[in-house]
């Protein structure tokens, strides 16, 4: 590894070796030639001056990019597409005159941009549903492990700790629905020429408009696609990459989302993500277990989420039928959003794979809360004994706030139950009160939830995508 110049994080500590692949030289430039194929076979099909043999040449040193070649042209004619024509040309003497009949850079460059990105968009998905699959274990173990619920991060009425665990759950399922959409709706740029008007292939094609009206079907039927777009200028249109990138912000956000939520959680001992036998938590304090996965997949998450912005001013800015300010930027802004958002699942994944449950200290921190979580309980059975329900409203909130001040103020136990059994008005004692203080009590259909969201919503997604779980993710740093 070189130590003298800068090297990306997202290549040396994030993004998996299958998603930087995607975003490779290698990848981009065979698929430059497998495009180059595909355009002499259709070309040949409707009719022009094309042979089998060349098409065969072609093909086999479709593979065998010669990069040095190419590499040495580009210094001298400073375009990298037509260094890789003339470098494919060395390798392909008898095709040379046929190699990018007709197209424009934008044939290869954006073409390969979109196959690049639905690739990517596939592992993404793959990952996605790993992450709901090793949730979803999470959920149904604790489905009915009783835990406080926050608002405001305010001690709420009880949830469960699996029902929590489909909150998160719920966020990636609507990203994966997402990506299903963006998958779905793809399209390439085809072969439109300079300005998007075809004009050099109504040329090559002598007039016969209907012949250029194959092109673009039959290309996208070689490279695996639906349609192409109908109408474009010399690129496809940059509002696409905005479309790709706002789903990978919200997979972030739903990320971040779980991660925070972890974090705190850590912060109060109830859970906690994977902590290696050897793992170092801080330099000075040797006790110290940080969340550092969650903290990465929240740092990652904001650069994904920021970068969205990119795209969306280029998709603003392209003048007319285009112009290349968008080329810097796509070169990183989109490769870079993907190798973030990968890292962020390879972590999503691990850590959900691995989240360890303190029941002890949830059942203390829920215990010490449940008097004031009761006092609905209390309220309504103490009206159902014959009391008067505003007078013993107020009685309630009195010692509920008296309670508070002695638990804030002095450091000292809920004694709310106390309080409650002494006042006569309630016709209760301490002994029914702690009776009555078992969590199952108060956490509603929470159990019952997750299992019908487990069952009718997530059940149907791994059964359908079977053959694409068992990924595990090894994290680097």
């Amino acid at each position: 590894m070189a130590t003298d110049r800068y090297v990306s994080p997202l290549s040396q500590r994030y993004a998996s070796k299958e998603m930087q692949y995607i975003f490779s030289q290698d990848k981009k430039f065979r698929t430059w030639r497998q495009l180059w194929i595909a355009l002499a076979e259709i070309e040949q099909e409707l009719g022009l001056a094309i042979t089998d043999e060349q098409i065969a040449e072609m093909k086999e040193h479709a593979e065998d990019i010669n990069y040095e070649e190419a590499r040495a042209r580009e210094k001298v004619v400073r375009h990298d597409v037509m260094s890789h024509v003339y470098a494919y040309g060395l390798q392909c003497p008898n095709a040379k005159g046929i190699i990018h009949l007709g197209a424009t850079s934008c044939y290869v460059g954006d073409n390969t941009d979109i196959i690049v990105m639905r690739d990517a968009l596939l592992l993404i998905r793959d990952k996605l549903i790993n992450v709901l699959s090793e949730l979803a274990k999470f959920a149904e173990e604790y489905k009915e492990q009783p835990t406080l619920g926050y608002t405001h991060f305010q001690p709420a009425q009880p949830t469960t700790v699996g029902k929590r665990a489909t909150l998160w759950m719920q966020e990636f399922v609507l990203d994966l629905e997402e990506v299903d959409h963006v998958i779905g709706n793809l399209k390439l740029l085809g072969s439109k020429g300079t300005t998007g008007t075809q004009a050099s292939f109504l040329e090559l094609f002598d007039g016969d408009i209907d012949k250029v009206d194959q092109l673009d079907p039959m290309l996208a039927e070689k490279m695996g696609f639906e349609a192409c777009y109908p109408v474009s200028g010399q690129t496809y249109s940059r509002k696409v990459d905005t479309q790709v990138l706002n789903c990978l912000a919200g997979i972030a956000a739903s990320a971040m989302k779980m991660a925070t939520d972890i974090r705190l959680l850590q912060h109060m001992k109830e859970i906690e993500e994977p902590f290696e036998k050897s793992q170092i938590g801080s330099s000075a304090m040797a006790y110290k277990r940080n969340p550092m996965r969650s903290e990465r997949i929240c740092s990652l998450a904001r650069y994904v989420m920021t970068d969205v912005l990119n795209p969306s001013m280029t998709s603003g800015t392209q003048w007319f039928e285009r112009t290349l300010d968008d080329s810097a930027n796509k070169r990183l802004s989109i490769p870079e959003g993907f190798l973030a958002t990968d890292g962020i699942l390879d972590l999503c994944l691990n850590v959900a794979d691995g989240l360890k449950v303190y029941p002890k200290v949830i059942e203390k921190h829920l215990r010490a809360e449940l008097p004031f979580m009761a006092t609905e309980n209390i309220l309504m059975d103490a009206v159902k004994a014959g009391g008067d329900r505003q007078e013993l409203h107020e009685k309630i909130r009195e010692l509920s706030m008296q309670a508070g001040r002695r638990v804030k103020e002095e450091g000292l136990d809920n004694n709310l139950l106390e309080l409650i059994a002494q006042d006569p008005a309630f016709h209760v004692t301490l002994e029914e009160l702690e009776e009555s203080m078992d969590p199952m009590h108060y956490i509603g259909c929470a159990p019952h939830q997750v299992e019908r969201f487990l069952d009718e919503v997530i059940a149907p997604i791994l059964e359908d995508n079977a053959q694409k779980l068992g990924m595990h993710a090894d994290i680097n740093v």
